[in-house]
């Protein structure tokens, strides 16, 4: 008898064992000491049941989460608009709605109600987008031709985010690593603003005014957007050239250029409004620039002036749809007048750069267009006209970074060229909306003139 009870013993030891090894645990000290009085048969079934309620937790889980996945949103009914109409807007309500609505979106086949189509779900959208952050219809109209909804939703999110303070370091004058080291002395905190640029900073905080600093004053920097050094950057400005900014106060881009050509060379900074002019000026003698001539003219008309030039840069005054972060009041008073009338204004201005421009340079010929605006009307719509109407081609802009240019939008199918611009958005690169496009000029004779029947059309 004493010898099969020593054997039964053992037997339990290896189930228990054996039960140890399939079941596993990882049970606290405390949970050890309790154990330590149960036989091994009742160890391995309290396992068991530990294992057991840990997978219907898991079943739960995932039933909770298969239902939340296939519930179908259900938009607000007719009466519903109606009193949210009638009522302040329930901003949390919004919000969580935009969020259905795009989950829907992103799985339509899914997650549609039956008798809802793709426009209920995009109108309703719409007008919750334009009642959250405060935009009007055209223009929500415009950013949801051009973005899908997730991503549009990013970039609303991005525009009310103010973008980081940018400086660029006056190599005229010093060098990027020396200015940095001074104002990190002066208690501001700063780094470079990317591989991509030598000469920018961005800075994080300060404990002295940015634009009051002895450095500022002396010229050694100044505030400049990171996406104002990529015109420049595309234009690439050399020495002895000589060279025309368009469209140049307050000055930015065009004490940059002056920087690139070490003084050297000349430089017209031309502008249309005297008092924005000054602004040049003031720019041009705190940055010691001595290469550069000041004038104001109306830029669709500086070619009847002056031609002949290495390279232009044209960043035309545009709607500031990639501005809205420094600009709100963009997101309620710009309407379709307005774009046609700026993009009237930049096609006849980039006509009057390309004039400038002298096609059988030997270091240019070369043309490069800006707008801080992300709308195709005032950007590849108006590069590709200027491709008909003048002597120039597209080319890559040098700039390593940035989504390409359209080639394809809605109805309009643009030069396949024209993918080599670049577009830069607020929410993808942290900068303001910008278009870069680069135009090489290949003659001088401009093109015979449409026929008139095909002008009225």
């Amino acid at each position: 008898m004493k010898r099969y009870f020593v054997g039964f013993y053992f037997l339990l030891q290896r189930e228990d064992e054996i039960m140890g090894d399939d079941f596993g645990t990882n049970d606290s000290e405390e949970d050890e000491e309790d154990d330590e009085n149960l036989l091994p048969i009742e160890k391995a079934s309290k396992k068991l049941a530990k294992k057991e309620a840990e997978n219907r937790e898991l079943e739960q889980a995932e039933t909770l989460t298969n239902i939340a996945e296939t519930e179908t949103f259900k938009l607000p009914s007719g009466q519903e608009i109606e009193k949210e109409i009638a009522e302040p807007p329930d901003l949390v309500a919004v919000s969580q709605r935009i969020k259905d609505v795009v989950s829907v979106l992103t799985d339509f086949k899914t997650k549609r109600e039956e008798d809802k189509d793709r426009i209920d779900y995009l109108s309703q959208l719409k007008q919750d987008l334009c009642t959250y952050y405060s935009y009007n219809e055209f223009l929500m109209d415009k950013f949801l031709q051009l973005f899908s909804p997730s991503e549009l939703v990013e970039l609303l999110e991005a525009n009310e985010v103010q973008r980081p303070v940018t400086i660029r370091a006056n190599t005229l004058k010093t060098r990027r690593g020396d200015l940095a080291h001074a104002l990190i002395n002066r208690g501001v905190n700063l780094d470079p603003v990317g591989k991509w640029s030598k000469v920018g900073l961005v800075v994080y905080d300060s404990q002295v005014p940015i634009g009051a600093t002895p450095e500022y004053l002396a010229g050694h920097y100044i505030l400049q957007g990171a996406a104002s050094l990529l015109p420049v950057m595309a234009l690439a400005p050399k020495e002895n050239e000589k060279i025309l900014d368009l469209c140049a106060a307050p000055g930015g881009k065009t004490t940059h250029i002056a920087a690139l050509m070490k003084n050297t060379g000349v430089l017209f900074a031309n502008d249309a409004v005297k008092d924005r002019a000054k602004a040049i000026v003031g720019n041009l003698h705190r940055l010691g620039v001595t290469n550069t001539i000041v004038s104001i003219q109306d830029g669709r008309n500086f070619s009847k002036t002056m031609a002949g030039f290495d390279r232009v840069l044209c960043d035309a005054p545009c709607s500031g749809t990639g501005v809205v972060s420094k600009d709100p009041s963009v997101k309620a008073t710009k309407d379709e007048k307005d774009i046609l009338r700026c993009a009237t204004i930049q096609r006849l201005l980039l006509m009057s750069a390309i004039d400038c421009t002298n096609a059988n340079s030997k270091t240019g010929g070369y043309i490069v267009y800006s707008t801080c605006s992300i709308l195709p009307e005032e950007n590849e719509c108006v590069i590709d006209y200027v491709l008909k109407k003048r002597s120039v081609k597209v080319v890559p802009t040098g700039l390593d970074f940035g989504k390409e240019g359209l080639a394809r939008y809605r109805e309009h199918r643009f030069h396949p060229s024209l993918k080599l611009a670049r577009r830069f958005y607020p929410h993808m690169h942290n900068m303001d909306g910008f278009f870069v496009c680069k135009l090489k000029k290949f003659s001088n004779v401009i093109p015979d003139k449409l026929k008139p029947e095909e002008n009225a059309t």
